[in-house]
């Protein structure tokens, strides 16, 4: 008879599984930036990213309201040998005037609380950190605040909707003074579940509540959570399920008593599936059943007394004891006789029917809504079986004699494919919130240190014009004749003396030697109208032990590429003229002579080092005898960087690299190049500007990983300059600062893997990658290199990187700055307008490089308007031009 009544309260499990459905539906709402504002369930973003990780310690206090009662907790988290937690506790009461009173009164109440609670720890003194548990619907933008959306269960405070609860509380302690305490993370008390059992079980990614009210949230994938930026990891996401249904999307199976019970609470229309569901109603349910069934006569012989009448008469835990199943009917006998009624033993086994239907149904609806969770998990992670732990509180779960039992077993009715483990929160959700709070310390502090450590790369604007300052004062010691022998900045003259005009024309042949490989090129240039430049080229490889051997030896393999590309051209009758670009260090005597001061870059090659290159390049085709070339010109790439550029746009009179390493040249007045014959008109000179600092000029600002990186070099002490802003160090400095990191525990959980150790593993062009790449390619990267990062490394990383490849680009320009700021002065300009050539990867494919270089030399030579032009093939075609000019210059002379 009673099933026949109360048919509507049975739900089949088809029904189940359509309500299932239904609320996933309302869960990608809520995630959806076009659907949120109208959703009813509202998916909030808690900004809590992590479950805890075992590595959380301190001393804190939280704070948790939302209930029944209101409860302060001091959690101390210690590491000795395993984690270990301490926790005190005082339970407050909530008068009802308070809240339902004005919000300055609610929060006046908490913070005197507190007050109290301090005084007995003996803490009033400490400013510990404070979690919040707020068990209300809030809207975060972070995590240290809480916009109330809107009171439920027992709570109507006035003017706290729509404001940040954080700041009332604040406030509330300021008034009060006698005390400070920092409020580092507001949580809603599903998330304090999940964060606690988290603590016991790092599967732990769903919490639920299932008390009062009731309230799930889980770990959701941040692709999924439109209104966070960021498709980096994970965050819990508090759905707020009670709002299931707000929109109507229950009707058709909410019952009569649903209806009567939503009319007669403090919100109607709202927290529709918690008013079927929770608690807070579940007593008020049954007692309605029980007076709609008195009236028809079917109950207590349709008696109805004043007290059954009456609102919360019957309690929730009425419902729990009546289910019990030895004593339930006694007690069934008791609380009704209680109400006057009088009842039969039917009337008991009845009433007890009734409380399993109602009880029953909660179970069974609260297992739907999980379900469609668990599936989204499952979804989300693209496994065919979940494995997961649901951390589970509130009085019903805990106190119903069945509940549990039948919400597991439901559960696992309708997800099959998913092994959940139910784990009890053993103390609420305070310890989470310690939690939370302590994660949230463990980062702010992390933050603080790193930032400490990286603030040594940021250079102020007086640092930089020092730089500037310095590096004016080093070439000048470099051009000076009294000086030239001790200066560090060699400002070697390159007998260039002319930018092309436009009129070179002719066939020409380049060498470029640099490197591990050797490229053998015929240019021609022709002049006119339209002026052409057609190049054909060939690259060959130059092996190891060529390299280390004799010079004999590696200029035989010179001569023996470049028969080979005469052959491959069929231009073996003509005599070329010829330009040789060899980026090595050289000090010149004229445009064709340049005697190698020592060999870079893993060259070795006997007998080369104080002798004449292009001397022994002459040497090598005549031992061939095959054909003869017009050696006409040895060439820097700097140098050859300048000249492409300058065929371009005559205004180029700087070449600069920034690749492997890094150097300039420019035009210099021939007055004052010391070091060289002759006062008229200019001449290029390379800077080599990358043994700057060498004296130690730039000890004050270089950190303790430039000089790490400096002493596990192959030329410990030199070219320091370079080792700040050339692609060949800068990753070695990243890799540094990493490992430094990672053993003071901010990175890769404190593991400082094989990868780590490896020197120049980070290569340059990961720097380039890092900076340009969302995190999640970011630990793709890292992935590729055997380091495991998590989503917060990645951003470390990427902080770092970015920190260290502004300092070179800063550097750089500083550099520049001082470069272009001589020539204008050298000029008598108050203003000059010169266009400088850039060559290498670093300038070429770093993100940011070029950006921030360009905007240092404006900030640093004012007065000095720069462009920049990207140099094509500047080592080839620049040696076949000036080569060109050479010849031009020679014929004129002649």
């Amino acid at each position: 008879q009673i099933d026949k009544y109360l048919y509507a309260m049975r739900l089949s499990d088809e029904t189940l599984i359509d309500i299932m459905a239904r609320f996933r539906r309302e869960m990608k709402n809520g995630l959806s930036r076009d659907f949120n504002p109208t959703a009813a369930v509202k998916m909030l973003p808690t900004f809590v990213r992590s479950i805890p990780d075992g590595s959380e310690k301190g001393d804190f206090i939280a704070l948790d309201l939302g209930g029944s009662y209101f409860r302060i907790l001091r959690v101390k988290v210690s590491h000795e040998k395993k984690q270990t937690v301490q926790m005190e506790s005082e339970i407050y009461n909530t008068p009802e005037d308070i809240m339902h009173g004005s919000g300055t009164r609610l929060f006046d109440h908490v913070a005197e609380c507190l007050g109290d609670f301090m005084e007995k720890q003996q803490i009033k003194d400490k400013k510990l950190p404070v979690g919040f548990t707020f068990s209300f619907p809030c809207r975060q933008s972070k995590l240290d605040e809480g916009i109330l959306i809107t009171w439920t269960k027992r709570f109507k405070a006035s003017g706290v909707e729509g404001a940040d609860v954080v700041r009332l509380l604040n406030r509330a302690i300021k008034k009060r003074g006698d005390y400070d305490a920092d409020i580092m993370a507001v949580v809603n008390d599903t998330v304090g579940t999940m964060m606690t059992c988290g603590f016991d079980d790092q599967r732990c990614e769903v919490g639920l509540i299932i008390g009062t009210g009731t309230n799930a949230c889980y770990m959701e994938e941040m692709r999924h959570i439109d209104l966070v930026e960021g498709d980096e990891g994970r965050m819990c996401i508090n759905t707020e399920w009670g709002a299931f249904g707000d929109d109507g999307s229950l009707e058709d199976i909410r019952t009569e008593f649903d209806r009567e019970i939503d009319r007669g609470s403090l919100n109607p229309g709202k927290q529709l599936f918690e008013k079927m569901v929770s608690g807070l109603y579940m007593g008020e349910l049954v007692r309605l059943i029980l007076v709609k069934m008195a009236k028809e006569g079917l109950l207590f012989e349709g008696r109805i007394t004043p007290e059954l009448l009456t609102k919360g008469k019957f309690e929730t835990k009425h419902v729990s004891a009546i289910e019990k199943s030895k004593e339930g009917l006694n007690k069934a006998k008791e609380i009704l006789t209680r109400l006057g009624v009088e009842p039969s033993h039917e009337d008991c086994i009845a009433v007890q029917h009734v409380c399993t239907i109602v009880s029953f149904r909660s179970a069974n609806l609260v297992a739907s809504t999980l379900g469609a969770i668990l599936n989204q998990l499952r979804d989300n992670k693209g496994v065919g079986r979940l494995r997961t732990t649901v951390g589970v509180d509130g009085s019903l779960y805990k106190m119903h004699p069945q509940y549990a039992r039948r919400l597991h077993k439901t559960t696992r009715r309708l997800v099959p494919d998913s092994e959940v483990r139910f784990l009890l929160s053993e103390s609420g959700s305070g310890k989470g919130a310690a939690m939370v709070t302590a994660v949230a310390y463990r980062l702010s502090e992390q933050h603080r240190l790193i930032d400490e450590t990286l603030a040594e790369f940021k250079l102020t604007h007086e640092q930089l014009l020092q730089v500037k300052k310095r590096m004016r004062a080093e070439m000048e010691a470099g051009l000076k004749k009294k000086t030239h022998e001790t200066a560090k900045v060699k400002m070697l003259p390159t007998f260039v003396r002319s930018t092309p005009d436009g009129t070179e024309n002719g066939d020409f042949l380049a060498l470029d030697l640099g490197g591990t490989n050797f490229r053998v090129l015929l240019v021609k240039i022709r002049s006119g109208k339209r002026r052409t430049v057609e190049m054909h080229n060939k690259i060959y490889a130059i092996p190891i032990e060529v390299m280390q051997g004799t010079g004999e030896e590696l200029f035989d393999h010179i001569v023996t590429c470049i028969s080979d590309f005469l052959d491959y051209m069929g231009i073996k009758g003509a005599r070329l003229p010829l330009g040789f670009t060899f980026s090595f260090p050289c000090k010149q005597t004229s445009l064709d002579a340049g005697i190698l001061l020592n060999w870079t870059k893993g060259f070795k090659a006997t007998d080369c080092e104080g002798e004449d290159v292009v001397y022994l390049l002459r040497e090598g085709i005549k031992r061939r005898e095959e054909f003869d070339l017009d050696v006409v010109a040895v060439v820097n790439d700097t140098v050859g960087t300048m000249m492409t550029c300058a065929y371009e746009d005559p205004n180029c009179e700087i070449g600069l690299i920034v690749g492997t390493g890094s150097n300039a040249c420019y035009m210099e007045e021939m007055r004052n190049i010391e070091m060289v014959d002759g006062e008229q008109g200019r001449m290029c000179v390379n800077t080599e500007w990358g043994a700057f600092g060498d004296n130690g000029c730039l000890d004050d600002i270089r950190t303790i990983y430039d000089k790490a990186v400096d002493d596990y070099s192959l030329n410990a002490g030199k070219q320091r300059y370079e080792k700040m802003i050339s692609g060949m160090y800068l990753g070695e400095i990243v890799r540094n600062i990493l490992i430094d990191f990672t053993k003071r525990g901010f990175l890769f959980r404190g593991q400082i893997s094989e990868t780590l150790k490896t020197r120049h593993i980070f290569e340059t062009k990961f720097l380039s990658q890092i900076e340009r790449l969302a995190l999640l390619q970011v630990r793709a990267i890292l992935q590729q290199l055997g380091l495991n990062s998590t989503c917060d490394d990645s951003i470390i990383v990427k902080t770092v990187c970015g920190a260290v490849s502004r300092r070179a680009a800063q550097l750089c320009g500083a550099g520049m700055a001082a470069v272009v700021d001589k020539i204008r002065e050298n000029r008598g300009l108050e203003h000059l307008e010169i266009t400088v050539g850039v060559d290498g990867t670093l300038y070429k494919l770093h993100p940011h490089f070029s950006r921030i270089m360009h905007q240092t030399v404006k900030d640093l030579a004012p007065n000095c308007d720069v462009t920049f032009l990207l140099s094509e093939d500047g080592s080839g075609k620049g040696a076949a031009l000036i080569t060109a000019v050479g010849c031009r210059l020679r014929d004129a002379e002649q």
